[in-house]
C-alpha cells in the first residue's frame, strides 16, 4: 500500500505565483485558435508532460501554494501550468480543451501529472520535512 503524503498548507501571496506573469489567468482575444493549439498540446501526454516537469522544477513558488492544497484539484492544475508555461493559454481554455480529448488522452495526461506531482512531493519532502497523514496519533 503507498504512503501519501500530506505536507502542511502554504499560502504565497498571488503576486508571488509564478502563474501570474505567464497568462494562466489571462485572457485572449483568439480563444478559438487558442483552444486548437490548446487541444493539440495537451492531447500529447509526452509533450504535456515534458512541461508539467518544468513547472515543477520552475515555479517552486506556484507549486508550492498549489501542490499542498488538497481542497485543489492538483492534477488539472499542474496541467492548467503547463499550458500556460507552454503555450500562454489561460486555464479556462485549458479546461475547455480537456473536455475535447478522449478518455485515452485524459488518462495518459492525468499518468503524467500524477508522476510530476510525485516528483514534486518527493523532492519537496526532502527539502522541507516530512509530515505524513498518519491517520492517528501516535500515542
Amino acid at each position: 500500500m503507498p504512503i501519501h503524503l500530506r505536507f502542511d498548507r502554504i499560502y504565497h501571496p498571488i503576486s508571488e505565483w509564478e502563474e501570474i506573469h505567464s497568462g494562466m489567468w489571462a485572457e485572449v482575444k483568439d480563444h478559438r485558435s487558442m483552444l486548437e493549439m490548446a487541444v493539440k498540446f495537451t492531447g500529447d501526454h509526452i509533450l504535456y508532460g515534458k512541461w508539467m516537469m518544468r513547472v515543477i522544477e520552475e515555479w517552486p513558488v506556484s507549486c508550492e501554494n498549489a501542490l499542498t492544497d488538497y481542497s485543489l484539484n492538483r492534477r488539472a492544475w499542474v496541467g492548467h501550468a503547463a499550458c500556460a508555461m507552454a503555450i500562454g493559454c489561460p486555464e479556462d481554455i485549458t479546461r475547455k480543451a480537456w473536455g475535447l480529448l478522449s478518455d485515452e488522452q485524459q488518462f495518459l495526461a492525468n499518468a503524467e501529472a500524477d508522476r510530476a506531482i510525485r516528483t514534486w512531493e518527493d523532492a519537496y519532502g526532502k527539502s522541507n520535512g516530512l509530515r505524513k497523514n498518519m491517520g492517528s496519533s501516535l500515542l
